[in-house]
Formats: structure tokens, sequence, C-alpha cells
């Protein structure tokens, strides 16, 4: 895991714990970006970085707001890239010629399988590593050109944070608060505080993080995401870790931050995750984004499945099959198959299965899921963020 404050090199893929609270660029003891910070030599958390504000990262009069700095016309694409693309050392094509536009105020899925380039797509929008061709910007601005301008704004946190374990959390997040040049230190610990409530982390912010099991160093470092008012928050797996309650306080959060404007860009393995939480999603297949819009458009584009319950499944599989029903399988009592084209009416089908002597139990078609349509899309099950 990368010390917090560890500079990054931009060419080599960093580890775990890259990037947790402002987005990077963080100052360190000198108020530098990425300085590297020594924790033992820390006695007192807050006794780091540059606190005070910074007029230079302030854009417009309301920060929250999301209008077109090129236009003046509205809301634009809080991130957007243009042919983005990243070879690695070696030839390895990781994102190539990625086109991606984030809606201001969404709640956006980033979804592919094991591999796709999501976390190198990160990893270059936070100016953790450079593109090898293309652009990005981020609410408005080009990065990683004005990443001291815009990074303030925004909050991640990425592939799990990066926590001092000798510290408790709430010590994490005072530290991590002074090391923000455009954090009022005035209001510091009333600040934290309230992060750690809207987290769950109050009944144990006294306790050292390295006693924090893997949920709850996830709900710290989403606290230290929220110590200021953000614009953006990218969020890598932010339920990694998390137990079932867990994970539904996060997905409640997630809604509660969008509906105060804060835009949210998460990938998640969970594709019922997604569902329940993401109003827009993009799917990237080996390094190539196949498809983005909202989330009910892509599966609403995708058929779903006709779906029989029956004590006799081997006869309606039979029946089904005769009637040039295809992609039909059979498991237990329940037989499903592709659904038919528009043409065909499902009560013929019922009709049809009854006078082959099927007794139903069940009979219809079912609403295509997000991961019907991320396999239809991709060709591929789904594993874990890549």
């Amino acid at each position: 895991m990368t010390e917090p404050g560890t500079a990054v090199e931009p060419e080599e893929a960093p580890g775990p714990g890259t990037a947790t609270g402002p987005a990077t660029g963080r100052p360190g003891p000198t108020g530098r970006p990425g300085a590297p910070v020594s924790p033992e030599a820390v006695d007192d958390p807050e006794a780091v970085g540059n606190p005070g504000t910074s007029d230079d990262t302030r854009t417009g009069d309301n920060p929250r707001t999301g209008d077109n700095p090129r236009t003046g016309d509205g809301p634009a694409a809080v991130i957007e890239t243009r042919g983005l693309t990243k070879r690695y050392r070696g030839g390895q094509l990781a994102v190539d010629g990625l086109d991606l536009s984030v809606p201001a105020g969404s709640v956006f899925g980033f979804l592919g399988p094991n591999g796709s380039g999501k976390t190198t797509t990160i990893r270059m929008l936070m100016g953790l590593i450079t593109p090898t061709a293309g652009t990005a910007r981020l609410l408005g601005h080009p990065v990683p050109d004005a990443a001291r301008t815009v990074l303030p704004q925004v909050g991640a946190l990425i592939e799990g944070p990066a926590l001092y374990g000798f510290l408790s959390g709430r010590d994490n997040l005072l530290r991590y608060d002074s090391a923000d040049p455009t954090a009022d230190p005035r209001t510091r610990r009333a600040r934290v505080g309230q992060a750690l409530e809207r987290v769950g982390l109050a009944a144990a912010a006294g306790k050292k993080a390295r006693a924090y099991s893997l949920g709850m160093k996830q709900r710290l470092g989403l606290a230290a995401a929220l110590l200021q008012p953000r614009r953006l928050l990218v969020l890598d797996e932010p339920t990694n870790g998390l137990d079932p309650q867990g994970m539904r306080e996060i997905r409640a959060l997630v809604r509660e931050l969008a509906a105060e404007g804060t835009t949210v860009f998460l990938s998640s393995h969970l594709l019922d995750e997604i569902e329940q939480v993401c109003t827009h999603a993009a799917v990237m297949a080996r390094g190539r984004l196949v498809v983005q819009g909202p989330v009910a458009e892509l599966a609403a584009g995708t058929r779903g499945r006709l779906t029989v319950t029956t004590p006799d499944p081997g006869d309606a599989a039979r029946v089904l099959e005769e009637l040039g029903v295809t992609g039909v399988t059979a498991d237990g009592d329940r037989v499903s198959a592709e659904a038919p084209p528009g043409d065909v009416e499902l009560a013929d089908l019922s009709a049809a299965l009854v006078h082959a002597g099927v007794r139903l139990r069940s009979f219809g078609v079912e609403r295509a899921s997000l991961e019907d349509a991320f396999v239809a899309l991709t060709g591929e099950g789904f594993d874990v963020a890549g």
C-alpha cells in the first residue's frame, strides 16, 4: 500500500491505496503536491500541509453548478474524454480511444470485465498516470494540465484508502485535512466529526486504524473524500468489504450526495448495485468503450428472457424448440429461453404448451437486467474491476 502523500511515478501503475480524500496532488509537509511524508516523523496529525484558502482553486460563483466554462449555456459534462489512450511500456494497450461523457448531477457507473481498462482510465483522470494520446477534462478543465485548479474540487477513493495504522480514524482524517491547502483549519475538527458521522464511524473514531476491518477502512476512506463539499466524487469499489447493511448505507449515502448536487463516478463489480444506485453507466471491454447512457435505456435495449415454471420441464422445452424458440434451457421446474420476436404472440406460445399437455405454473417474459445487457454487449461474464 502506498503511504499517504507518496509521490507516484507518472508512467507506472500505482498500487492499492494510491488516492483517497482530496483527489491526488495533495500537499505534503512543505505544501508541495505529493511531497513524501514520513508517518513516524509526525506527532501532531494536524501539523502537516499549508492550511488556508487559495483563490486559484475556485471556479465561478457556485463551484457546484457545473456550468459550461466554454459556452456558458448550462450544465457541461463533468468528465469528458476524447480519444483517451494508454499504452504501457512493453506495448500493452490498456485504454484505446476512449470517448466518455459523464453528465453533471449523475451517479455514473463504470463497468467492465477484469482487465477492461477501468482502473487505468480512473488513474488518468486523477493525474496518477499520463495518457499516451487523447484528452481528458474534469469540471471543464483539462487534466493533468489544470490539476492544481480542479482536483481540490474532487474527492476520490481509488483501490482502497491509504491509512496510518498507528493513528486513530479521527487523527487520520485530521491529517488528510491538514494536507489540503483549501481546507479551513478553523472548521477542521467539526468537519471531521461530521464526515465520521456520515459514514457511520463516529463510535469508532478513536480506534487505531490498524484495528479497523476492511469495511471500516473503506468507510474511513470515503469520509476523507467528504471532508469538504466536492463537485465530483470518484469512487473505486466503494462497498468493497462491507456487509449487506453497510452496502445499503453507502448506497443511501451516494443517493444523498447526488441529491445535493454532487456528481458521483463509481466503478463496481456488483451489477445489482449499479442498477440500484446509478442513473447512467458505461461499459468497457478490452480497453474500448462498448456503450454508455442512462441505465434504464441500456437494459431496455436488451431482449428479456421467456420463463416458464412447470412440473413438466422436459415437455415444455421440447414444445418451445419445436415452435422455433431459441436458447431454451431447463433448470429444475424452470424453463427459460430467448424472448421471441415482437411478431410472435406470447398467448399463442402459452396455448401451444397447454395443448401439448404441459402444466403451467407461470409464464411470461422477464425484463432484461443490466447483467443481461452487459453479457449481450461484451460477450463476457462480469468479473472484478480491472
